[in-house]
């Protein structure tokens, strides 16, 4: 008896769930009942991830500024009304859309340049030159990732807090705490670190490095040194080896690290909203909080629909200019580290 017939056939549902589906001809088999389980967990996933997105969406297209009863995913009308009163003046404050879109825009992308420039002169200096403490200082600039950012904000506050300029009278100023106004004299406040759109930003900055270096340095090592061997062989200092060739080597997890602190930065609510207290130095994710009442019978619903996709927007864009740096550094810090 041949071994063919010894071998028992397989039914019809049994071959149809283990055919491969795979289309390649090496490499191990996918199942077509594997794939249609990864095709179910991803649709699972994707509903989860759009859900709240086409919820919000379809809130902000309404002209009802109530909550809807029922569990709306698809708009029954288009409207673009609440857009246009968001535009025009979105909250109660004096101040215009415009200005809290220049200082999110200032506050996010100046923190994150600035964070990236200190972070990757200082990941390049951790990750090639040998100095006397370099093991503890990394572990120093690993200690601020394991505290929450609330419990950091109050020391921050207190020492941008000290920093003052306050008019003395007579055409005298006094820089506190360094110099103050003669006879005792407060003075007339004048600008406080603290209470400014540049003391948020350094607050926030010194929040956003320790992330930074850490993902940089990692990155920095897998870059082989005998490139920089090469060119010190071919005349060129340290500040050209820096500049000419572990940058542009390094330009796609920089995209990655400024994409990751623009998102950080421009969602930052707890810093801002604890040191500001001028509305015209208010970001848009403070807005949309200044939306909310007491009660939800008291938000205008579509409004801050119309004012959450309107904040988003942004770090999309962002995301879509640096599409190729971004999956060019997850994929290469992904296979070299």
């Amino acid at each position: 008896m041949s071994a063919n017939s010894q071998t028992p056939k397989k039914n019809l549902l049994v071959r149809f769930l283990t055919m491969n589906t795979s289309g390649q001809t090496s490499g191990r088999d996918l199942p077509l009942w594997r794939q249609l389980l990864t095709q179910i967990l991803c649709l699972f996933i994707l509903f989860s991830v759009m859900f709240p997105i086409m919820y919000i969406v379809t809130l902000s297209l309404s002209s009802k500024t109530t909550r809807p009863s029922s569990l709306q995913l698809i708009p029954t009308e288009i409207s673009f009304v609440a857009y246009k009163q968001v535009l025009d003046h979105p909250t109660g404050n004096p101040v215009s859309f415009i200005q809290l879109l220049r200082n999110s825009i200032g506050l996010s992308v100046g923190v994150g340049l600035v964070a990236l420039l200190v972070a990757v002169t200082a990941a390049y200096s951790f990750s090639r030159f040998n100095f006397k403490m370099r093991e503890v200082l990394m572990v120093l600039v690993f200690i601020p990732l394991l505290m929450p950012g609330v419990g950091l904000a109050t020391p921050l506050y207190l020492l941008l807090n000290q920093l003052k300029i306050v008019d003395c009278g007579q055409g005298v100023t006094a820089l506190l705490p360094w110099f103050a106004c003669d006879g005792g004299l407060k003075g007339r406040l004048i600008f406080n670190l603290r209470d400014s759109l540049l003391g948020v930003g350094i607050a926030i900055t010194a929040g956003a490095l320790p992330f930074a270096i850490w993902n940089l340095k990692g990155y920095l090592d897998t870059i082989p040194k005998e490139l920089e061997e090469a060119a010190a062989i071919d005349g060129a200092d340290t500040n050209q080896t820096f500049w000419k060739i572990i940058l542009p080597l390094a330009m796609p997890q920089l995209a990655v690290t400024f994409f990751i602190g623009f998102i950080g930065n421009w969602q930052e609510f707890v810093t801002s909203w604890l040191f500001l207290s001028q509305p015209k130095d208010y970001t848009l994710a403070m807005t949309l909080y200044n939306m909310t009442g007491q009660y939800a019978s008291s938000i205008p619903w579509n409004r801050f629909a119309a004012m959450a996709v309107i904040v988003a927007l942004p770090v999309a864009v962002v995301y879509i200019f640096l599409q190729k740096q971004i999956v060019g550094g997850l994929t290469t810090g992904g296979v070299k580290g």
